[in-house]
């Protein structure tokens, strides 16, 4: 018999997402970023719930092709563009897009044959300081592919680093409006968090990542206050109770101690299945539908809970570890750190289940 543990992905609510962006970007195109295994929910599973996307957005060209080859036929772009000239080709035959970010990899580009057709997006660097030219820079790369036969259109595109917090994009957008003041080209800036709160920066093109998975880009909003869903479920079961005196305590290093006398029960969940081993005792957990709360350290394969507020848990009872009932936020904020991480950690090993709702 398997262990319990299993990850649903909800299909509907991948849906419904979708369709959130649109009523939030209602006159922009959108470019649904699916990078690292669609944030854990899976590469194709994801792109055919999404499948009315007007583009898909990721980064390794041999999945990009997975897409080609499984028959999406809307714009598909690489968010690291390519690394070597011997990439180029693969782009050519299966008419990827490209995130052009440095001087190089516009010299890769001479060796494209005229008619091409790359599609690029244009990268500028207005403060984020990762990927970009400079604004001093910008002029002589919009220059270089408008003249370069093999580049079919131009997108531009820059970066927010503060949309999710209080600094907000302003001062982004001054610098990204300076530099391409002029240039009649299409843009796309708004991440998740930009799509939600800066209508402004909608233009073109938006590129949700995180939202179109129920999660919040925002560190003190869950995603339900936003009318997303949550898509990804992490599930198991107890396997086993334990019952403490005052004075015990449980797991390696003894990270927890009963205050008083309690029984506790035992997950088939660690962090080998993508469950953070720094989860703290307290970390939120529901069993049987209503929450609770970690204790001890996580281990390999288990974790345990506290059952004082669940009197009628016993082994077999459902727990939910991220997802229905148990937002991935409130989980991610106690581990301290983002619900992105958690998603996108969910190990091979677990079993996914597709539902629709």
């Amino acid at each position: 018999m398997p262990r319990p543990i299993s990850a649903t992905i909800d299909l509907a609510a991948l849906r419904h997402n979708l369709a959130l962006v649109r009523q939030r970007a209602p006159r922009s195109r959108v470019l649904a970023v699916i990078k690292a295994n669609a944030y854990g929910h899976g590469l194709l599973r994801a792109a055919r719930a999404m499948r009315e996307a007007d583009g898909f957005a990721l980064l390794e060209l041999d999945d990009a092709v997975r897409l080609r080859e499984a028959g999406y036929e809307q714009r598909i772009m690489l968010l690291e563009g390519f690394f070597s000239t011997r990439d180029l080709p693969g782009f050519i035959e299966h008419k990827l897009g490209a995130v052009i970010h440095s001087r190089d990899q516009i010299r890769m580009l001479k060796d494209l044959p005229a008619g091409s057709d790359l599609d690029v997006l244009l990268k500028l660097n207005t403060g984020m300081n990762r990927l970009g030219f400079a604004s001093a820079d910008f002029p002589d790369a919009i220059a270089d592919l408008q003249s370069n036969p093999a580049v079919a259109q131009i997108t531009l595109m820059t970066h927010f680093a503060n949309a999710d917090d209080a600094r907000g994009v302003a001062w982004q957008m001054t610098e990204f409006e300076r530099a391409t003041r002029g240039l009649a080209l299409p843009r796309s800036l708004a991440n998740s968090a930009a799509i939600l709160r800066y209508p402004q920066t909608h233009f073109d093109w938006v590129r949700p990542g995180i939202m179109l998975y129920g999660c919040s880009p925002f560190p003190d909003e869950i995603g339900a206050e936003l009318g997303l869903r949550p898509a990804m479920t992490l599930a198991s079961e107890l396997i086993a109770l334990q019952n403490l005196r005052r004075g015990d305590t449980v797991g390696y290093g003894g990270m927890f101690t009963a205050e008083r006398d309690m029984k506790i029960g035992v997950v088939a969940c660690g962090y080998a299945d993508g469950y953070p081993r720094h989860a703290p005792n307290g970390t939120p957990v529901a069993v049987d539908g209503r929450l609770t709360a970690t204790v001890g350290r996580v281990s390999m394969d288990m974790l345990c809970v506290d059952l004082s507020g669940v009197p009628d848990a016993g082994v077999g009872s459902r727990v939910v570890l991220w997802g229905e009932g148990n937002p991935v936020e409130n989980v991610a904020g106690a581990a301290a750190t983002v619900g992105y991480e958690l998603l996108c950690a969910l190990a091979p090993r677990v079993p996914v289940v597709e539902s629709n709702g």
